[in-house]
């Protein structure tokens, strides 16, 4: 049986974090943090596995997993043509997005309407409408149809999410039960730092996007409250409905990459109410250089 978008998707996920060296060559692969870092259940990352197994860039030992191998860009690049020629889901997904963020469908639809806009099959609209869902900007309407929700369509949303941060990150630091985790932090430098020497300029938006919500969400993570993780998880992805739209700002990143890495430090000297202070500061400004590009998106789309 062909392997589902969805599968592919992870697959090209995973094969990039061991590109990148996010997953270090012989490193096991954990089924359950991946689908806890991707937002699904274990058994896609199975299948994702085996795929990149049979691709040979996993190997896979009897009785003990998966372990990263090294990818070659050969090998890369032809796995890389692979998945996007059978995963249809991301663009789509994309087109879905943008024409629902310019108006240029009804916020409430039917899959028939959706099929033949997109041709689209029914198990890849399906693929396209799950991960909407996931998001958190579609629903399924009572026994027919969908209906897509303004949840970070304008300026307005956009910004509520940025004081909603504003409140729940800082707070998050400041919980009896934070426990600084110095793997989680080292890995978190490591990211940043990759970021800073090179991975600003060639790495692609979407992915770029994920590793600083990838960020937020491990120091979130650290209060021992899952609800706090889960909530910034939600909004974080609303929030990336907006942004995959806009031409990401690499200058921009630079700056965003050093705040970490400050809150890093701070957290590595153990300076957690330094850290916390610094985090809303941190989240202010990201709010107040990224409102003008939603702005200007936003009277482009109105005139």
């Amino acid at each position: 049986m062909p392997a589902s978008p969805l599968t592919l998707r992870i697959a090209d996920e995973i094969k990039e974090l061991i590109r990148s060296g996010r997953i270090p060559v012989g490193e096991h692969l954990s089924t359950q943090r991946l689908a806890d870092q991707f937002g699904v259940s274990r058994s896609p990352v199975r299948e994702a596995m085996q795929v990149l197994a049979d691709q040979r860039i996993l190997e896979q030992h009897l009785n003990r997993g998966f372990f990263a191998r090294a990818v070659t860009e050969s090998r890369g690049k032809k796995a890389r043509n692979d998945v996007a020629e059978l995963a249809r889901g991301p663009s789509e997904y994309e087109a879905l997005a943008d024409d629902w963020l310019t108006d240029r469908i009804p916020s409430e639809v039917t899959e028939q309407f959706l099929r033949k806009r997109y041709d689209l099959t029914k198990a890849q609209l399906t693929e396209v409408l799950v991960r909407a869902t996931r998001e958190g900007w579609a629903e399924r309407k009572p026994g027919y149809g969908w209906r897509f929700l303004p949840v970070a369509k304008t300026t307005e949303a956009f910004e509520q999410i940025y004081r909603f941060r504003m409140l729940i990150e800082p707070a998050a630091m400041l919980e009896p039960t934070f426990r600084i985790d110095r793997q989680v932090l080292a890995e978190q430098r490591r990211i940043q730092e990759g970021m800073l020497s090179s991975d600003i300029a060639k790495l692609p938006a979407e992915r770029l996007l994920h590793n600083g919500s990838l960020f937020h969400e491990e120091i979130i993570k650290l209060s021992g409250n899952m609800f706090f993780h889960r909530a910034l998880v939600q909004v974080n992805r609303m929030r990336r409905l907006l942004e995959y739209r806009s031409k990401v700002d690499r200058q921009r990143l630079q700056v965003q990459c050093s705040e970490h890495l400050q809150i890093l430090a701070l957290l590595e000297n153990a300076n957690v109410m330094d850290a916390s202070y610094l985090m809303r500061q941190h989240l202010n400004g990201a709010l107040a250089r990224k409102s003008p590009v939603i702005l200007k998106r936003d009277g482009e789309k109105k005139d």
